[in-house]
């Protein structure tokens, strides 16, 4: 068996000889049940035209405005990237980049990275800096959020239909097509790409000495492309493919969880007490926290909307903190208790982890629409800056916590692991 016969879960690390599955099949780690992989159709033409749509309506989406409010006359548009000038003009330089980066900046090199590889691929040719271009395909769909921002458009909408005549503009449509795009465009592997690069001429890495494996071979595998290489500790070992760092485990994995979880529950208790945004009107100055904003949808007849934003707001961060520190915890401790349940948290963290920026995309747009001269203004407050950076901490925490490290101390009957 060689290195491209195996396929290594990155979840626990167990071995898998790779195997054709059918489109829309799925292969799953036959320990923790993590998909390996999906079975999904090699059309490099597909991937290309449906990439090449979805930049053109993110190009819409950006440069149209997504909704203009109306107020005794006086009206008020707004686009994202309009928004993202308001909070850098209001010295929230900070929270502007943040929004920018998971909205703007990471889907245009998502987009673009895999318009450029699928083009070079369909003429049959690997193209320069191929390695590169996917890895960043990987990097930014961690950290994209345009899905988030939908639902945080929709709720801004709904908000301001109880201050202004809201008419919605193209902006809305083109954020709409564009979620439902990038959703077919996540489910292109990029593992495929690079399995068809392979075949390919083009510019490659310096090919490396093929090994045979054997139950003996102490193995590590790639965690931006999948391969699977002979571990070699006493060297510092790049990915034959891709180039990128090669780790069995993730250096100091539970150490820099540790460090993240404890800045983020630090930031936590500003981010609830701290108001999120000033509102000035011809009734004065009124501050409003995350608690606040729950409350007013409640009151205001919109329970559901109160209760998405209290959970993605309220109760998942504190849920993602208890979570992780549960995780490392026990694996610091090499605990065997129930490694399968515990995978399946991490799992559950993982993804309703960028879910909680839901109050800060509602916050930037409504700072953005809401400016009606002397009848009303509404500003961010330091409280969004904490929130912000509690989000990102626990993205990150998640991030440097190697899933891995759960089964290490489990008896493994003999199977072998990366």
């Amino acid at each position: 068996m060689y290195r491209y016969d195996l396929i290594s879960c990155h979840d626990c690390g167990a071995l898998h000889k790779r195997r054709p599955v059918l489109p829309r099949e799925k292969a799953r780690c036959v320990r923790c049940r993590s998909i390996l992989y999906r079975g999904i159709h090699s059309d490099v033409n597909r991937m290309a035209a449906i990439t090449l749509a979805a930049i053109f309506t993110f190009l819409i989406a950006q440069l149209c405005p997504i909704v203009e409010l109306d107020v005794g006359g006086y009206t008020s548009s707004a686009t994202l990237l309009g928004a993202i000038r308001v909070l850098w003009a209001e010295q929230m330089q900070v929270v502007a980049t943040i929004v920018f980066l998971f909205t703007v900046l990471l889907p245009a090199v998502e987009l673009g990275s895999l318009l450029y590889v699928t083009l070079a691929l369909r003429s049959g040719v690997r193209p320069h800096g191929f390695d590169h271009l996917l890895r960043a395909v990987g990097a930014a769909r961690r950290w994209g959020m345009t899905e988030v921002l939908m639902i945080g458009i929709l709720i801004t909408i709904v908000k301001m239909t109880s201050l202004a005549q809201v008419m919605v503009q193209p902006g809305l449509f083109a954020f709409g097509a564009l979620t439902l795009m990038l959703a077919i465009v996540v489910s292109f592997d990029p593992q495929m790409l690079w399995n068809i690069g392979e075949h390919l001429p083009g510019p490659r890495r310096p090919a490396q000495a093929e090994f045979r494996y054997t139950p003996r071979t102490r193995l590590a595998a790639c965690h931006s492309c999948g391969l699977v290489a002979q571990d070699q500790p006493a060297a510092h070992q790049h990915c034959a493919r891709c180039g990128a760092v090669l780790h069995r485990r993730r250096p100091d994995s539970v150490g820099r969880t540790w460090a993240f979880l404890l800045a983020a529950t630090i930031l936590y208790i500003p981010a609830n007490l701290l108001p999120v945004m000033y509102t000035h009107s011809l009734f004065g100055k009124e501050d409003d926290t995350i608690i606040s904003g729950v409350v007013y949808f409640w009151t205001s007849g919109s329970p559901a909307l109160a209760a998405i934003i209290f959970i993605a707001s309220i109760v998942v961060p504190v849920l993602k903190l208890a979570a992780l520190s549960l995780l490392a915890f026990t694996a610091q401790r090499r605990s065997r208790w129930r490694p399968l349940q515990r995978t399946i948290l991490y799992r559950i963290v993982e993804f309703v982890g960028r879910w909680s920026m839901l109050d800060i995309f509602v916050i930037t747009l409504t700072v953005a629409l809401v400016r009606f001269q002397s009848l009303a203004v509404i500003t961010a407050g330091p409280g969004a800056l904490a929130f912000c950076a509690v989000v990102v901490l626990t993205m990150l925490a998640s991030m440097q916590f190697d899933p891995r490290l759960i089964w290490d101390p489990i008896d493994s009957n003999g199977e072998n692991h990366a």
